[in-house]
Formats: C-alpha cells, structure tokens, sequence
C-alpha cells in the first residue's frame, strides 16, 4: 500500500533543479508525442527553440510574447508569495487593455505624446480596479479569491468583445470587431525600426528587478514574505494582513493592466478580440517555473515566450496547430507540480496489516466441562 508522508526537510537544491526537471520531462513526453505523428523530434525541438532564437525580426518577436508573460507573472509571484491566489491576471489584461483603447483612439496625429502616457496610465488604473474588486469581496464577505478572479476573467473578455463589436469598432472597418488603428501620437516606441518590439519589454524587466528588490531587500517584502509563509506569526508581529493583501492583489492588477495596454499600443496598434492568447494563464505557469522569485521568472517568461514563438513558426513549417503551445504548458504544469510534490512529500510502501482472525484455530484444544 502506497503512502505519502511529508519530509522533515526539503531540499534547497532541488527545488531550484525542479524546474530543469519537469523542462527535461516534458521534452522527453514531448518527443513521443512528435514520434507519434511522424515528426523528427530533433526537428520540431529545432524550430521549438533554435528558430525563435536564429535572427534579429525573430528575437524581436520573443520579447513580444515575453513581454506579457513577464509582466503578469511578477504581480501574481507577489501574491502566491503571500499565498493570495490570484488567477484573474488574464481579466485585469484584457481590461486594461480595453480601456486603454478607449483613450487612444481619442488622440489624433496632432496629440503630443503625453497622451500615450494618459493611456497607458488608464489602462494601468483599469487593472488595478479590476483586481480590487475580488479584493473587495474577499475582504467583506471573505469569498474565495480564486473563483472570484475567475470569474472576472470571463467578465473582462465579454465585456473587450461589447468593445469591439459596439462603441469602439473602425466604422470604416466593414463591421469587422476590430477598433480603427491608433494614432502615432499613443504607440510606443519601438526598439528597432525593423520589428515590433517596444520599449514595454524594458519596462517589463525593470518591473521584475523592482519587485524582486522589494520582496527580498525591504522590510514590506519582509512581512509579505512571513504573512504568506505563517498568517498567525505574521499577525501576532502586527503585520496588517489588509495591507499586504490589497498591496499584492493591487500590484499585480497594475501590472496586468500595463501588460494590455501595452499590447494594444505597441506590436497590435489597435483593439481586436485576440490582444491575448491565453497570457495571463500562462503566466501562472511562468510564475512556478521562475520559483515565484522575480529574477527568476525574467529566464522563465523567455522561454515560455520561446513556446510561444515556436508554436507560430511549428504551425507554418510542421503544419503543427497552435494548439501544441497549451499542450506543452499543461504537460510543463504538470511536471512542475509532480516534482515540488516529491521535494515536499515521500511515497513509501507501507505493508497492509493482515486481519485479525475470528475463528478459532484448530489446533487450539476446545475446553471441557468438569
């Protein structure tokens, strides 16, 4: 019989390996599944993650998936690390990047660039609004922050498809749901004239340097760090539990919001229905893979912006679906979960009892009547 028991301590070194672990595990799933439709894996694994790598308009592409992933990852480390679990970074994207639109198709070829800096900071505040309201639940009527975020999540999406469907679609764009495309005034600047790539990818990488001076250099970082790891000590210290909650849940809003407005003033320049792919899930995903340390997940959000990446160049050289960059986040998830399971946990073998017997031996002598 199988059973698990906790270890009496869990190793530093391999929860930093794990993730080179479930990457190895899933490259090796991974080569099956290639076998298994005919593809040499040595070839999928070249276009997969040599290709994204291989020029100058490719590597400009990376840091456009990265950029997201980064961003919505360094404000959902914040609050897994104050064990706060917030899914909702794909609700406070799409909502920001809503909003954001909203304000850029008000400026014209003659608007100044501060205009860029008022859009970005509405959909920023978009965001951090969205976040506060599951906040705002959990912190009067202690409702569950999961389901709540999750819920918004779909929220945000419906309302971004009434955007481009209604107020906000091109009405020179024959009713496709797209917005009309921004004015020069609100994109941001790119980092080559020949790609896509803006400058959001630094400010994506400052964001994550910052968050990781803060959770690991300052005494907020400090009590966030003990309130997730013990409520009861961290509140018995006079950490105000309020305060780190609406500060992580705010933060990681702020920086989601950021995250869509970025998007859709820097490599979209205009609102349609697919700012995101799924970003802010995989951030999660991101999140766990970087150990919910910022610095860590800069590497981490590099290579799943490599998956996505691949996936688009797997699509047009393998007649792969993109469909395979979900597969491989679910397998990578999977993995990941497995290994920190084990760092924490041990299987032993426990033998069954064996059951007491309730007839009486044979052998024993029957007692007699005097």
């Amino acid at each position: 019989m199988l059973k698990t028991q906790p270890r009496l301590e869990s190793s530093k070194l391999m929860s930093w390996l794990s993730p080179l672990i479930a990457i190895v595990l899933t490259m090796l799933v991974s080569s099956m599944m290639f076998l298994a439709l005919d593809i040499n894996p040595a070839t999928a694994f070249k276009v997969f993650i040599i290709a994204p790598l291989s020029d100058s308009y490719n590597l400009g592409e990376l840091m456009v998936k990265t950029t997201p992933l980064l961003l919505c990852a360094t404000g959902l480390a914040l609050c897994y690390k104050a064990n706060i679990w917030n899914i909702g970074a794909e609700g406070q994207l799409l909502v920001g990047a809503l909003v954001g639109s909203y304000f850029a198709l008000q400026a014209g070829d003659d608007s100044g660039y501060s205009w860029l800096i008022v859009t970005l900071l509405a959909g920023t505040l978009a965001g951090l609004l969205w976040a506060a309201i599951p906040t705002l639940l959990h912190q009067l009527f202690h409702t569950n922050i999961i389901l709540t975020t999750i819920m918004l999540n779909y929220v945000g999406l419906y309302l971004l498809l009434w955007g481009v469907h209604g107020p906000l679609v091109d009405p020179a764009g024959f009713g496709f749901p797209e917005s009309a495309v921004f004015a020069d005034s609100v994109l941001l600047p790119t980092l080559s004239e020949q790609g896509r790539a803006s400058i959001s990818i630094v400010i994506a990488i400052l964001a994550a340097i910052g968050s990781g001076i803060i959770l690991y250099r300052t005494l907020p970082g400090f009590q966030l760090r003990v309130f997730g790891s013990d409520q009861p000590a961290a509140r018995y210290a006079g950490y105000s539990s309020k305060f780190i909650v609406w500060s992580v849940m705010l933060s990681a809003g702020a920086l989601a919001g950021f995250a869509g407005v970025a998007e859709v003033t820097g490599p979209i320049g205009q609102l349609i229905p697919q700012v995101s792919p799924g970003y802010g899930y995989a951030a999660i995903i991101v999140a766990y893979l970087g150990r919910l340390n910022p610095f860590g997940i800069i590497f981490a959000a590099f290579f799943m912006g490599t998956l996505y990446m691949g996936s688009d160049l797997a699509q047009i050289e393998l007649g792969m679906p993109t469909a395979i960059t979900g597969l491989f986040q679910g397998i990578l998830l999977f993995f990941l979960l497995a290994c920190d399971f084990l760092i924490h946990y041990r299987i032993v073998l426990q033998p069954s009892k064996p059951k007491a017997s309730t007839s009486r031996s044979s052998s024993e002598p029957k007692q007699g009547t005097a």
